[in-house]
């Protein structure tokens, strides 16, 4: 953990912890896989599913992620994660479960492949299965609420010239603040946390001068929650969809709230299901 990991609320910001996910899954690929080194070296994200279940803040005492992988399929198989942290009394407090859909890749002809059968064996080494149903993310419905300009960072690309997966959080996080400031005129008066994103890759995002484009609707609003639908596209193309759940959060309480009225009547009058 990194005091530069913070966010405004003195929290690990949900982006961060994508990034502890990334660097636990090549570590167990990479140090504990027992398997080729193929595997590690040639994988995409094709899913994200993240779900932040308590406030993590900076200290000194290590963070924890148990990985590992729950089914393999032709061409893709899926790890889960747990990043806790551990007391002196051995008690157990878990920030975030998550789970990711991997595919083996083939960088020079840009495109997936199947998982050989030495791979097989060496994924099998971690299979731990369940039955977790995979949530579906869709584009944003008409009307769309805010239109975000996602410009690509030199930095933002990995070793295979591809935005790096956990890049696609930062840029949907960009997209949601701007959506906050056109909603409330730039006058915000309330705290929002992130309880749970979906990230479905679709196609890589390439460096370059011009812009991408980010649209998020308002999908549901609840008592203390709303649901936000994002996509990023170039043209008509979808690179990208994301669904992501916020939760108004009282900063001094350290618990969750209703919205002020106002804001909620604009989420309401926005909202597309």
């Amino acid at each position: 953990m990194r005091w530069a990991d913070l966010d405004q609320l003195r929290h690990v910001n949900n982006v961060v912890y994508v990034d502890y996910l990334q660097e636990a899954r090549v570590d167990m690929l990479r140090a504990h896989g027992r398997g080729p080194g193929a595997l590690v070296e040639g994988l995409v994200v094709v899913r994200h599913e993240v779900t932040y279940v308590a406030p993590l803040t900076f200290g000194f005492r290590p963070v924890s992620i148990e990985c590992w992988v729950t089914e393999i399929r032709a061409a893709t198989f899926t790890m889960a994660y747990e990043l806790f942290q551990t007391d002196e009394h051995g008690d157990r407090t878990v920030h975030l479960r998550a789970r990711t859909v991997l595919t083996p890749f083939v960088f020079a002809e840009e495109r997936p492949r199947r998982i050989t059968a030495e791979e097989r064996e060496a994924l099998t080494q971690h299979l731990e299965p369940d039955e977790h149903p995979a949530r579906r993310c869709v584009s944003p419905a008409e009307p769309v609420a805010s239109t975000y300009d996602v410009h690509v960072r030199f930095s933002d690309v990995d070793v295979y010239g591809h935005v790096n997966n956990v890049k696609y959080f930062e840029y949907l996080q960009e997209a949601r603040i701007l959506f906050l400031h056109e909603l409330t005129d730039g006058e915000r008066d309330f705290h929002l946390v992130v309880a749970q994103v979906d990230v479905d890759y679709r196609a890589p995002i390439l460096f370059r001068e011009a812009p991408y484009e980010c649209r998020t609707s308002v999908a549901d609003v609840g008592t203390k929650s709303m649901t936000l639908e994002s996509d990023i596209r170039d043209g008509d193309r979808v690179l990208a969809r994301a669904r992501a759940v916020l939760v108004f959060f009282d900063l001094d309480e350290q618990r969750s709230t209703e919205p002020p009225a106002a804001v909620r009547e604009r989420l309401v009058a926005l909202t597309t299901r």
